[in-house]
């Protein structure tokens, strides 16, 4: 008998036929989703679209700690326990995103394993990248992390095909991305230009050859600063 072939598990029909508390919305490019200090009581699902995590410290600083994008999940912290948003969530695009109260994904984690294995491998898949961002910024120069940066924006060492071709975002949003000045990341931008490694005009295309700058350690690439 011919093996049947087992059917990929698709997050956004199963979490289409959740019944109850689930809404969707549409959000235009910069607007909130939700505010640091918000109470956390829910957990969105990204259909479509960018969206960027801020967070603002008792002195005023502002800083770029995530992005995220289709397919990702995001406010999870209230499954932990947490009681307020520690971030600012807000879309660096036009957006479609899914909105699940706390209640109805606690009840689809306890009944439904197969979301439950697809959503605990995507915060493990997640946390490991957290712990590779820290270790970037520790480690890498400035110029490394903002190549690396592009990469992981245009989807090259993530599930599914690149997606080379990244919506226009703004040098001051990669440079508090990197935790560098403006004015390097033109600099570093140029230079990944030049060399080929890029190509804008409005739209950033982003080519697989920008590996070499951060898998190489070549005088040639190499910023001073770190």
């Amino acid at each position: 008998m011919a093996r049947t072939k087992k059917r990929p598990f698709n997050v956004n029909v199963f979490l289409n036929t959740v019944d109850g508390g689930r809404t969707v919305a549409t959000y235009r490019k910069n607007e909130t989703v939700y505010s640091q200090g918000d109470p956390a009581d829910s957990v969105f699902y990204i259909q479509k679209g960018k969206v960027k995590v801020c967070i603002v410290s008792e002195q005023g600083k502002e800083a770029i700690v995530a992005l995220h994008q289709s397919g990702d999940f995001f406010g999870e912290g209230c499954l932990s326990g947490q009681p307020l948003r520690l971030a600012t969530v807000s879309a660096m695009m036009d957006c479609i995103i899914m909105r699940l109260d706390k209640a109805s994904i606690t009840r689809v984690l306890r009944e439904e394993p197969k979301f439950s294995e697809m959503f605990m491998s995507y915060l493990l898949a997640r946390n490991a990248r957290v712990e590779e961002d820290l270790v970037d910024q520790l480690f890498n120069s400035s110029e490394k992390r903002l190549a690396r940066l592009l990469l992981l924006m245009a989807n090259f060492g993530r599930e599914g095909s690149p997606q080379p071709v990244i919506p226009k975002i703004s040098q001051e949003t990669l440079a508090e991305m990197v935790g560098t000045t403006r004015s390097r990341v033109s600099t570093f931008m140029n230079k990944f230009r030049k060399l080929g490694f890029i190509h804008y005009n409005g739209d950033l295309e982003v080519h697989n050859s920008l590996l070499n700058v951060v898998l190489h350690d070549n005088p040639h690439l190499r910023g001073r600063d770190r």
